[in-house]
């Protein structure tokens, strides 16, 4: 869903330690730790404990402890979980299919999945069907992997479920949030190569693909998170992927993610008679290696997937050193109803930013490109932000960042849980803060 531009010329702590975590050690954390998970340490005080073993366990035996184990994900599918109930899948298991989460739980019993044993995470995939379907409500979900699956590794069709510590890989989409899906969180997991296009045909300007999370539905957080590689060739774009789409989604938050080799951080767009509206971005720490790239993609109400209203990115660091990147566009009748800018750090090899109409640029903002076709806003400056390199994007001494930004109030960072900067420091409310995610 990339829109043409280079055809028309214009062309939490945890997240702090993700920064620069090598690909090796991206590998060796989709397997997870070599002991037993908290969930199987500390079982459920609140509800029954079902387990699930693809080698060993039996579907008629009754799953109520490791050597009664279920075997198949139909059988763990089938269970009729309550409030407080868990679900654990061994460790070292893979299965192939689908694990159909229906249940509900409430909000102070969530319905539990987690792991038990040794070994790396438990792995779903399969190119049938989505591998974790998510139907219920309340269910808190971890320590599973999903990967190569049909469409998506996670699909979130429910309200009020929580995915942490899950990974995604070798999926269209890593993380899927449908229409129906609203008030999810996906905190603190991996999504790894999610590089695969669903649609990569011959018909122009309909390729789409690549996606580490595609947000479809309302009112969800993608917070403190690992997206890296969604990435992949396009016929109609050259290259297309995101790490965040938003499509049709209102009010989502993304905060605090570190983003690596993405086609583009985030692309917004809405289907005929829809909205995606209201969505935040702030605090996240992008970067590239790749020829091509960008940080947000935004379209006015002359564009067909237009116009997408109340965009607002503060505080985020982005760095993209190639020629052929694009910091922000908002194209088709931009203005700063369509987009605010506030307090970010963007330094690109390329474009750093277009707009054809005015006044998305907010205030307290450190833009470095090749060239611009954005207005300053207040307190706003062009010049290197200072980062300490391309892969490092704390604030160097004496960095042009330092003091540039504008205060803001804790809304403008989703709330006072998220008001700290990508390596957890609180931003200064009382004085200028630093543009970027990071607080110097």
């Amino acid at each position: 869903m990339t829109p043409n531009l280079w055809r028309a010329g214009l062309s939490l702590p945890l997240t702090f330690l993700l920064l620069a975590v090598p690909e090796a050690a991206a590998r060796a954390l989709s397997e997870g730790p070599a002991q037993a998970s908290p969930l199987e340490r500390s079982g459920s005080a609140a509800g029954r404990v079902y387990y699930v073993d693809g080698r060993e366990g039996d579907d008629d035996a009754p799953g109520t402890s490791p050597g009664k184990a279920w075997r198949s994900l139909d059988r763990a599918s089938s269970a009729r979980l309550r409030p407080g109930d868990t679900l654990l899948l061994r460790r070292g298991g893979r299965w192939k299919g689908t694990l159909t989460l229906r249940g509900k739980g409430t909000a102070a019993r969530h319905i539990t999945v987690g792991s038990y044993g040794r070994g790396a995470r438990p792995k779903i995939s399969g190119r049938d069907g989505d591998c974790v379907v998510v139907e219920g409500s309340y269910w808190r979900i971890s320590d599973l992997r999903a990967s190569d699956c049909g469409w998506g590794g996670f699909r979130i069709d429910g309200r009020h479920n929580d995915l942490w510590d899950v990974y995604a890989d070798r999926n269209v989409a890593g993380v899927w949030v449908t229409e129906r899906g609203s008030h999810n969180v996906i905190r603190d997991s991996q999504m790894i190569g999610n590089d695969r296009m669903s649609v990569d045909d011959s018909e122009p300007d309909n390729d789409s693909g690549a996606f580490g999370v595609l947000l479809n539905g309302d009112d969800n957080s993608v917070i403190g998170n690992l997206i890296v590689g969604s990435y992949a060739s396009s016929r109609d774009y050259v290259s297309d992927g995101a790490a965040v789409e938003v499509y049709d989604g209102d009010r989502n938050l993304v905060a605090h993610n570190v983003a690596r080799d993405n086609e583009t951080f985030t692309e917004l767009g809405h289907s005929p008679g829809g909205t995606a509206k209201g969505n935040l971005f702030a605090n996240n720490v992008v970067t590239s290696g790749e020829k091509r790239g960008s940080f947000l993609i935004t379209r006015g109400s002359g564009h067909a997937v237009g116009p997408v209203t109340g965009t607002v990115a503060v505080n985020n660091s982005v760095y993209l050193p190639a020629r052929e990147t694009i910091g922000v566009s908002c194209a088709d009748g931009c203005s700063a109803k369509i987009l605010r800018l506030r307090n970010n750090a963007i330094k690109v090899g390329g474009v750093l930013g277009f707009e054809d109409g005015s006044g998305i640029d907010d205030a307290g903002g450190v833009y470095d490109g090749r060239s611009t076709g954005i207005k300053l806003g207040h307190r706003s400056i062009r010049e290197d932000p200072g980062f300490r390199s391309r892969h490092d994007l704390r604030l160097r001494p004496g960095a042009a960042a330092i003091g540039q930004g504008v205060p803001l109030g804790p809304s403008w960072y989703g709330g006072a849980g998220l008001a700290h900067d990508a390596a957890g420091r609180a931003i200064p409310r009382s004085r200028n803060p630093d543009a970027g995610a990071y607080q110097y």
